[in-house]
């Protein structure tokens, strides 16, 4: 029998931030409308708070908690690392366009409750407890996307609602069959199991899930509520969508790979590359013709997880695919929400034509949105050509060169794109005007595209810490 491991310390990150949401909402309803930014900040000091506690809790040795239920490895630290640094972005961003609204401390606390179940996602090796992830990443989000009540607002949030919970349907069904094949819910006992399963409900239980997992990450055939959904929100929840719960999913695909369904008679590897192959192309495909900054952005986030598929197709078959993963999700989400910081700083400018001459009027804050768009791309020495680097010799080495190939050509047809963006920025003119209260974004547009830098200097030794071995 499984010895129960019920230290809360092994999940104080989640504690923060749940708690940070509770006590956020019960401030809300007694603070006056001018001093609700209190509840954004405790939200902020809890995901520091977190962002500590995760760096600490790295420190140790791979472990299980709370029966095997959550795991606390290298994939969960560096996962809860970078959720709650982007959380922590977002609250930033969100600053001055929800200072003194009627339901400012309501948006803070349904932005960790958002962080919380990315969290869950990230660290969950059970399914019971990855569905009650996926519902606690998708229910605050939803809100989140119509939080404006206006009529894009509207129309985003419902789309987004409906595709998630029809794939979440589909999710709870392959749990179920999964659990009737396997006999358990827990990853470890299930690694077992499945190997002797019969195919075809193996298949069935399989794709649902998958389903649901894809819908978060925002990956082809589950895409389809990304562009409407970033451009009808709000740019810092179009941030969040596009970042945060990416980062869980990937986490949690990655863990379904390397433990129960690494020796299943399923072609899982295969999947999940022809799912990666199609979701750059596509994403590529599609952000050609866009002009909305918004919905490019949305579209070039759909590409970027076909990237970050790749090491999710060799999980287990080649011992690059982790801290490639890894990696390549941290400088993914500084230099996505460095991108969607220069939009908040400029919430005016919502054509490409809109950004032409910003170089002039604001330099610094054209050379962010540069440098986050060629990271984008690729473009050494950001953080993203070492992430590229180390998913294409991980797929290499894993069998899959083809997949290395694609995205190769894939990775030079996106220039086109973000240099059509690019080429507005430091032409003449007059350029987009500025607010002063735009200083938050202002600074954290700086500090990503730094911080895309930084990380790629920085790259060997923050690949050496993320290798280990996941909880089995």
């Amino acid at each position: 029998m499984t010895e129960m491991n019920e230290n809360p310390l092994d999940i104080l990150p989640e504690i923060l931030m749940a708690a940070g949401a509770v006590l956020g909402l019960l401030l809300g309803a007694w603070l006056p409308r001018s001093r609700q930014w209190i509840v954004g900040l405790l939200a902020a000091v809890a995901a520091v708070a977190g962002i500590v506690a995760a760096a600490v809790a790295a420190t140790g040795p791979a472990t299980a908690a709370f029966g095997e239920a959550f795991a606390v490895d290298p994939v969960t630290g560096a996962s809860r690392i970078v959720i709650l640094g982007g959380g922590l972005l977002v609250l930033v961003l969100s600053g001055r366009p929800m200072r003194a609204d009627p339901r400012e401390s309501e948006f803070y606390v349904l932005v960790q409750l958002a962080v919380l179940g990315a969290l869950v996602l990230a660290g969950a090796q059970d399914l019971l407890l990855l569905a009650a992830g996926y519902l606690l990443a998708s229910i605050p989000a939803y809100t989140l996307a119509g939080f404006r009540k206006d009529g894009p607002g509207t129309e985003a949030a419902l789309k987004y609602y409906v595709i998630g919970a029809l794939l979440g349907v589909l999710m709870l069904t392959g749990i179920t069959v999964l659990y009737a094949t396997g006999r358990s819910t827990g990853y470890p006992m299930l690694s077992g199991e499945l190997r002797d399963a019969p195919e075809a409900l193996l298949a069935a239980g399989t794709l649902g899930l998958l389903a649901g997992l894809l819908f978060k990450a925002g990956a082809v055939p589950a895409h389809f509520w990304v562009p409407d959904a970033v451009q009808g929100s709000t740019p810092p929840v179009a941030a969040l969508l596009t970042t945060i719960p990416k980062v869980g999913a990937l986490a949690a695909l990655f863990r379904l790979g390397a433990v129960p369904l690494a020796e299943s008679p399923l072609p899982w590897a295969s999947l999940i590359a022809v799912l990666a192959a199609v979701s750059m192309t596509l994403g590529n495909l599609a952000a050609f013709f866009q002009r909305d900054v918004k919905r490019l952005l949305a579209y070039s986030a759909i590409s970027q997880v076909g990237y970050l598929l790749m090491p999710v197709a060799v999980a287990g078959r080649s011992e690059a695919a982790q801290p490639a993963l890894l990696y390549y999700l941290a400088a993914y989400a500084v230099t996505n929400l460095g991108a969607f910081a220069v939009v908040c700083a400029l919430p005016r400018a919502v054509d490409l034509a809109d950004y032409r001459g910003l170089a002039r009027r604001r330099p610094l804050l054209a050379l962010s949105l540069v440098v986050c768009l060629l990271g984008l791309v690729g473009t050494p020495p950001t953080a993203v050509f070492l992430g590229k680097l180390e998913v294409f010799t991980a797929a290499v080495d894993g069998g899959y060169a083809w997949l290395a190939v694609l995205a190769a050509v894939n990775t030079v047809a996106s220039v086109f794109y973000y240099l059509r963006w690019i080429v507005p920025v430091v032409s003449r003119g007059e350029g987009p005007t500025t607010r002063d209260g735009d200083r938050a974004a202002r600074t954290v547009a700086y500090g990503a595209a730094l911080a895309s830098l930084g990380l790629g200097l920085a790259g060997g030794p923050v690949l050496a810490v993320l290798s280990g071995a996941l909880t089995q």
